[in-house]
């Protein structure tokens, strides 16, 4: 019942927020983005949790780059303010693919359904713990989260998750605080800025409005692969393009011609200065200017990978991590085939093409 009262409590504090973000700061984005060029070829829809966020940056810069087109497939990009609202596009039908962190796929994989990341964009969760500037003093690292409210997208979020281990692991249950679903961008800013967390987690492009604004500090920083073996124990390979398997399978070439854009993407971005990224981006992303947003992705880039191929240890770590704290995980870790949750298969023809 708490757990209930607490869900419901964030859901209203969120709508509340949302609808009182009037800062200069850019929302997180949400519906559908402006088509790419239209090809004779096959047509996928693909939920992104959150087009705006730099850890899912590879997806829109495909599109705005013409990969897609290139490699002969129709993609619409949908947007949705939290990764766990992808996931539950693409287990309705509503979507043939989503990009979210592939913590997801062992998640679902423990409730019997079979998804797997197809491309990895990512070595480290590109996340950050901030602590409001009122609280710096009283929380100086995961044993200080009892009693405190912590802002993440939304429960059962990839954010939720981690902030649940970040506890866990410094000596905190998961019933001894708070989490708040409170989105990201300007609705995470302004529940910083009103006291309604004390700390939470969150991404660029948001990360650096909230520390140029002296909001707040930062306590845990994993946008990197040091960042992630510090605060994790290993590197987390966190955004990826994930699909249900039974799909995958009976579409090689359309997943094919989508990991062959991925892929040229994430070559493309490791050649490339974050300036040059920044201006391919539509410029309204940019929650601080071009100079801000150009230092977020500088920042971020060093999760990303240049060729979409898992890190070899990598699902271990993000298995131990759901194993500390999900009780659909937790016990059930010899019976997780994470084998079954990724796929190498077309990023490895996509380098070799």
């Amino acid at each position: 019942m708490r757990r209930t009262a607490v869900a419901a409590v964030a859901a209203v504090l969120l709508a509340s927020l949302t609808a009182c973000a009037n800062d200069a700061a850019s929302t997180s984005h949400s519906g559908a983005a402006p088509a790419g060029q239209s090809v004779d070829g096959p047509k996928v829809k693909i939920m992104v949790g959150g087009l705006d966020k730099v850890i899912y940056l590879p997806a829109m810069l495909t599109q705005r780059l013409g990969y897609f087109a290139e490699a002969g497939v129709n993609v619409e990009l949908l947007s949705e303010p939290a990764g766990v609202n992808a996931t539950t596009a693409l287990l309705a039908g509503d979507v043939q693919g989503a990009v979210g962190f592939y913590d997801h796929t062992i998640d679902l994989q423990a409730k019997g359904k079979s998804v797997e990341s197809v491309v990895q964009f990512s070595q480290a969760p590109g996340e950050v713990e901030v602590v409001s500037s009122k609280q710096a003093d009283a929380v100086k690292s995961g044993a200080d989260f009892k009693g405190k409210k912590l802002g993440v997208t939304s429960l059962g979020s990839s954010t939720d998750f981690l902030t649940k281990y970040l506890a866990v692991k410094n000596g905190v249950p998961v019933s001894e605080f708070s989490p708040i679903a409170v989105g990201a961008g300007q609705t995470f800013i302004a529940a910083l800025q009103q006291g309604s967390i004390d700390a939470g987690m969150t991404t660029d492009p948001t990360v650096a409005n909230i520390l140029a604004k002296d909001l707040g500090k930062v306590l845990y920083d994993m946008r990197t692969p040091e960042g992630s073996r510090a605060a994790l124990g290993g590197l987390y390979p966190s955004s990826s393009l994930y699909m249900n398997t039974d799909w995958v399978e009976k579409n090689k070439d359309t997943t094919q011609k989508l990991a062959n854009a991925f892929v040229k993407t994430l070559k493309w971005m490791s050649t490339h200065s974050p300036e040059e990224i920044a201006a391919k981006m539509p410029a309204d992303y940019g929650q601080g200017g071009a100079d801000q947003y150009a230092a977020a992705i500088k920042a971020t880039l060093p999760m990303f990978t240049t060729d979409g191929v898992m890190p070899a240890d990598g699902p271990k770590t993000v298995l131990a991590v759901l194993a500390a704290f999900h009780p659909d995980v937790q016990g059930k870790e010899s019976s997780i085939d994470l084998a079954k949750t990724y796929t190498t298969e077309f990023v490895s023809k996509a380098a070799a093409g």
